[in-house]
């Protein structure tokens, strides 16, 4: 069992349980948890065991018996962001919810999205679907001369002069280990009651968040990745201000809604008007117990390991002859990303994945204005989480400086 004390230390005993909890962690070296974290023991013996209640006493009535617990999911959920229950739905990956999110905004022509270069490419195809089918602009916040993250200054400048419908920016953009400063943006929102959108996909489970400190009106994120939850789910937090405003999804449900007459529906108060009727329930109580599982650890001790464990790793890189580390800014998080000289993407990867490291690839399609400024048509992405050991990491490095070596000319 893990330490549930205030103030978690990576020691070697607890280092040890932790990985103990995550069984595939004795047989890989799992350095792609900005893909999938590695579910924890305790995650996967709650969802096994709602399926096997549902297989024993019918679906209905197990989510039924289980409702503290699925009322646990928003709770935990809130504790980790700083926010309600109410404020938080339950979403099938952060895409949805991001699109939930998107729906029900208005968009009229000519209405301004003000986002940066560096966000997700599922939302910037998100945005260019808006503009083909209702008109809007999508204007990009220029990145700083050293190329390390969105100039916020000349951001908010945009903000006022051309008061956008909507700004939305990426925390941890998932082509590289960028952190933006999503704070400082949301402070400008604020001062100009402009609507705010957040996509913490890669920063959930790797870093402290709280949404009032952020000012954002809403956020998404997937649980998969550094939360270490289950593939397909996620969330979507709603503000205070979003709701009374009432903003609804474009398509919503007898779950989000009430049908009051035959010509009229009522939203319900909470964030629960963007969710559905239908639940993946084993899948979100998977959720609430990965969210209780990082809290137990706590998110500070986790932002201060995880990305040093980045740091050892990106700086044993950059010292390897035809690998380019392409990571930039003041502050980066546990994603590094590099390309290798002379090698074929899927054949590197290949070879990566036969020594016993688990990775991703990340090309050009992915982060069009970021790799174009950096030249790159491909990274390798390498991403430890707090389970790893210093050991693996020089274990991964080793293997780099092995296959760039060895590069098939």
């Amino acid at each position: 069992m893990l330490d549930k004390s205030n103030v978690f230390e990576f020691t070697a005993e607890t280092l040890q349980a932790l990985r103990a909890d995550a069984p595939a962690s004795a047989s890989v070296i799992h350095f792609n948890n900005a893909g999938c974290g590695l579910l924890p023991r305790p995650v996967l013996e709650t969802m096994i065991d709602h399926l096997r209640l549902e297989a024993e006493i019918g679906g209905y009535e197990a989510s039924a018996a289980r409702a503290e617990q699925v009322r646990d999911f928003y709770v935990s959920i809130a504790e980790l962001i700083g926010c309600r229950p109410e404020n938080v739905a339950f979403a099938g990956s952060a895409t949805h919810a991001y699109s939930k999110a998107l729906s029900a905004i208005p968009f009229e022509p000519g209405d301004v999205i003000l986002t940066t270069r560096n966000d997700f490419i599922s939302n910037q195809i998100a945005f260019l679907a808006l503009r083909k089918r209702f008109g809007v602009e999508i204007v990009h916040a220029p990145d700083l001369p050293d190329g390390g993250g969105v100039d916020v200054a000349a951001m908010a400048a945009l903000m006022r002069a051309r008061r956008p419908r909507l700004v939305a920016a990426t925390h941890v953009p998932t082509n590289s280990g960028l952190v933006q400063p999503i704070a400082e943006i949301g402070r400008h929102c604020r001062e100009l009651g402009l609507l705010y959108l957040v996509d913490a996909c890669q920063s959930i489970g790797q870093y402290p968040i709280d949404v009032e400190e952020i000012g954002c009106d809403l956020l998404t994120s997937t649980c998969r990745k550094f939360l270490r939850g289950p593939r397909g789910s996620g969330f979507l937090y709603v503000s205070d201000r979003v709701l009374a405003e009432g903003y609804e999804p474009l398509f919503i449900d007898m779950y989000g809604a009430r049908w009051v007459a035959g010509d009229q529906y009522e939203p319900v108060e909470s964030a629960a008007r963007f969710e559905e009727w239908e639940f993946p329930y084993s899948t979100l109580l998977g959720c609430a117990a990965a969210a209780r599982y990082a809290l137990s650890i706590g998110l500070e001790p986790i932002s201060r390991r995880t990305p040093a464990l980045a740091a050892r790793l990106r700086d044993q890189l950059a010292a390897i002859p035809g690998v380019r580390v392409l990571d930039r800014g003041a502050q980066l998080a546990a994603l590094v990303t590099f390309d290798v000289e002379g090698w074929d993407p899927q054949r590197f990867k290949s070879a990566v994945d036969a020594r016993g490291v688990n990775s991703a690839l990340s090309f050009r399609e992915f982060a069009q204005y970021d790799f174009a400024d950096k030249d790159v048509e491909w990274a390798l992405r390498l991403s430890p989480h707090y389970y790893n050991t210093e050991a693996e990491v020089d274990t991964v490095a080793g293997t780099i400086a092995e296959l760039a070596k060895s590069a098939p000319r």
